[in-house]
């Protein structure tokens, strides 16, 4: 007769069964296909449909399964490719991406990109990564929670570009927002501006630096009184929904600093189609001085972050890390610069006057 399990006995085995690390047998058990089936969804490999990929997906987050394990790794530390994940329709990113090649190629590493999108979200862009043997990881901008990026650094080397995340392990590399706001809000001040209006990025990579620079810029002039925030984030349909606010209104602000040149441009679009003269009635500011940005029919002032160095840094940062350096996590800060374009000029009335001082 088979003698009965004591409670003792019963607790020690529950906990076993907890400690167990998950692995692919069981997702693949969870979902009710093979193990084979599921190492190809990790892959990113076709031979599962979309519906198989998404049911993998979310057994996977059930049991806390990564695709992390020893043999993995070990096959991992020779693949000699950085994966870079990035918002598809960013177009800084893009000047990112461009920068980061031809720094990794001289070290002797490929590099793969993952995107995301509005169909696509951050971790199974980064997730795509690593099952595809990336040793490193460069995330540009990221909105990821903390707390994922943080067990990201505890797996594989990273940098975060454009985005700070103090405590949590990793390197980052980042513009000095609130000095590149403040260049824009004494540029603008300079010229005669008063009446300026800051479009927020909202949960975007660097827009509480930027919001709170713009605030305390204000202030700083003695201009307390004009502070105003309209909600936003770092999209085109931001600006064109700010600038329909500001033309419902009886009066338009002299000047709009937008969270980022994706969102200026929006607002410049917006704002000329109702016949606005720009910057002869409201001069327009962005941040980030991407290639757009320098088209002669946009012609933007904005904050310059250098792409080039940003990401000479980030890709230097993570080989150094493969490369054994045992270092605390660094934040590295670059200097922005304004780049005054034809958006902004002197508000109406210091117009009318250069203009008659002129005559």
């Amino acid at each position: 007769m088979r003698e009965q399990q004591s409670g003792g006995d019963r607790g020690a085995a529950d906990g076993r069964r907890r400690d167990k690390r998950p692995t692919m047998a069981d997702v693949a058990a969870r979902v009710g296909v093979s193990r084979a089936l599921v190492s190809l969804v990790f892959r990113n490999e076709p031979g599962a449909s979309q519906e198989t990929r998404a049911r993998v997906f979310q057994a996977a987050a059930e049991l806390g399964y990564r695709p992390d394990s020893a043999a993995q790794m070990l096959a991992r530390s020779h693949s000699k490719v950085l994966g870079v994940a990035a918002t598809v329709r960013n177009p800084f990113h893009a000047d990112l991406v461009e920068a980061i090649h031809p720094v990794a190629e001289r070290l002797g590493y490929d590099v793969l990109l993952s995107v995301t999108a509005p169909t696509r979200d951050e971790v199974k862009a980064v997730e795509a990564l690593l099952s595809h043997r990336c040793e490193g990881l460069i995330l540009l901008g990221p909105n990821t929670e903390p707390e994922y990026i943080a067990d990201l650094g505890r797996r594989i080397p990273v940098v975060v570009v454009g985005r700070r995340f103090p405590g949590r392990g990793v390197d980052s590399v980042h513009t000095a927002e609130a000095k590149g706001v403040r260049q824009v809000i004494d540029h603008l001040v300079e010229l005669g501006h008063r009446s300026i209006v800051h479009v927020d990025g909202g949960r975007q990579p660097g827009s509480v630096e930027r919001r709170r620079a713009y605030q305390s810029a204000m202030r700083r002039h003695g201009l307390a009184g004009e502070i105003r925030v309209l909600p936003g984030d770092h999209t085109e349909e931001s600006g064109v929904q700010a600038a329909e606010t500001l033309l419902a209104e009886p009066r338009l602000p002299t000047a709009v600093l937008a969270g980022n040149d994706r969102c200026a441009l929006g607002l410049l679009d917006a704002l000329r189609r109702a016949k606005v003269d720009i910057p002869g009635q409201v001069s327009v500011a962005g941040y980030d001085d991407s290639h757009i940005a320098h088209l002669s029919y946009v012609d933007l002032t904005t904050v310059r972050q250098d792409p080039d160095r940003l990401a000479e840094l980030a890709v230097r940062t993570v080989v150094e890390r493969l490369g054994g350096a045992d270092l605390p996590a660094r934040e590295q800060v670059l200097e922005p610069k304004l780049v005054v374009r034809g958006t902004t000029g002197p508000p109406p009335g210091r117009a009318e006057e250069a203009a008659g001082a002129g005559g």
